[in-house]
């Protein structure tokens, strides 16, 4: 672990825990910080403030107080989670203290170079495509970020020898200063998270910020297919190299006759790939581009392609049952993920859908409802996307209570060759705590089965 004096006797306040919060505020101790935390949960609720405050941190617990800003902090390191319109980060922007993220401080010491992802649908595969193929390329790669590896925890054990891949949200993003990873991935940009920016400029911007520390002897990997990613990552000083699933591309990724190429040369067959589903051929072609990039040869790429399956809760094969197959997508917590999850099947589809209300409509996705022969949905937005499968022409639409009650009312109705999907279009918080819990709870709903 790099040993940065940055923080050396400056006063921090890590505003929210959870787990990269509390990886900040032993990381700054460490770093000879003086810490506050402050999180918004009773302290007799908090077993992580409990333990900090052993660890010989100040901790102030059950509301967030503005009387803080006048403890002259001269960072905040927030939890990505809250938003900037918060009082106290407001106050915090508008006395000039810098209001950090978790990343940039695994970036201030870790010894090791970063291949960090972004984009609005694919990160988590890509981040995890990436690890596999530089794993199997003998590069040692270390992961971290959004898919459940604390970075600053990461970035404390990483040595030179290492990669650490992370991915990275817009939120995580809004907060860095010198973070420059080796290698940027922008995977695409569609309108997502409107409630936390505001506008989707405001979330491009943020996104921009992967590459705004980069230098001419870094790489970031473009989507071409996208032209206004050209425009939006225009000032970036790294070397542009690009993929494509539509376009044939000389230099760059790009798919030429069943076929993935990297500047013409021959990966291997689209045929033989592992992984369902057209929409993860960016994923892959954006993970190719990081591997070449990192010496990684075809033949161990070609394995991982060959292999790899895919990621829990990401268009998960779970199990097949007298000739039903079941797929746990409960990462769709938008409707274009979920539009990507039906594009992947083309046998006859029941999909389980539904969740919380955001005020937007359903009927983005009537176009890719060919397959779907019957809707069981759930959940704030079940009358919605009731509506939205009577405008499909579906015939069997079913509400009801929550995900427990779908799995088995998906069955009853299923008939052998069909195939069952949870892809809900919504997040799981009207329910649910997260996502994962609900993937869970309808895996372990399909294997209770008979």
């Amino acid at each position: 672990m790099k040993t940065t004096q940055k923080f050396k006797h400056k006063k921090v306040l890590v505003l929210g825990l959870a787990k990269s919060g509390v990886s900040a505020a032993s990381l700054l101790h460490k770093l000879e910080a003086f810490v506050t935390v402050n999180d918004r949960k009773p302290f007799s609720e908090n077993p992580e403030a409990q333990g900090l405050l052993q660890q010989g941190i100040k901790v102030i617990c059950g509301s967030h107080p503005i009387e803080l800003l006048d403890e002259g902090f001269d960072y905040i390191v927030k939890n990505p989670g809250i938003p900037y319109d918060n009082p106290l980060v407001k106050g915090a922007a508008a006395k000039g203290i810098p209001v950090l993220t978790e990343v940039e401080l695994a970036y201030l010491v870790s010894e090791a170079p970063f291949i960090g992802i972004t984009g609005t649908n694919g990160k988590t595969t890509t981040t995890t495509l990436v690890f596999e193929m530089l794993n199997k390329g003998g590069k040692l790669p270390l992961i971290a970020g959004n898919i459940g590896t604390v970075a600053s925890e990461v970035a404390q054990e990483a040595k030179e020898e290492n990669n650490i891949v992370i991915e990275l949200s817009s939120f995580q993003l809004m907060g860095i200063e010198s973070f420059r990873p080796k290698i940027s991935i922008f995977i695409n940009l569609y309108e997502a998270h409107l409630d936390y920016h505001g506008s989707i400029e405001d979330y491009a911007k943020a996104k921009a910020n992967i590459t705004v520390n980069q230098t001419e002897a870094d790489f970031l990997v473009i989507n071409a297919d996208q032209p206004e990613l050209e425009e939006l990552l225009s000032f970036s000083k790294a070397e542009k190299i690009y993929f494509s699933t539509k376009m044939v591309l000389e230099k760059g990724a790009s798919i030429i006759n069943g076929a993935i190429y990297y500047n013409n040369e021959k990966i291997m067959d689209t045929d033989s790939i592992a992984l369902p589903g057209k929409h993860n051929l960016e994923n892959i072609l954006c993970a190719v581009i990081a591997a070449k990039v990192s010496g990684v040869g075809n033949e161990e790429i070609e394995e991982v392609l060959k292999t790899f399956t895919g990621v829990k809760h990401r268009t998960q094969f779970v199990r097949s049952l007298n000739g039903r197959s079941f797929y746990n997508d409960s990462k769709a917590t938008n409707v274009l993920a979920a539009k990507s999850a039906l594009e992947a099947f083309e046998q006859p589809t029941i999909l389980l859908a539904g969740g919380l209300d955001r005020g937007n409509s359903f009927d983005e996705l009537i176009p890719y409802m060919e397959n779907v022969k019957a809707l069981i949905t759930f959940g704030e937005t079940a009358s919605k996307l009731m509506k939205t499968a009577e405008r499909a022409g579906i015939q069997t639409v079913k509400h009801v209570d929550n995900v427990e009650a779908a799995v088995p009312a998906a069955y009853t109705i299923s008939e052998e060759g069909d195939v069952i999907l949870l892809s809900p279009a919504c997040a799981s918080w009207d329910q649910y705590r997260t996502f994962e819990v609900r993937g869970d709870i309808f895996i372990d709903e399909v294997h209770k089965l008979k």
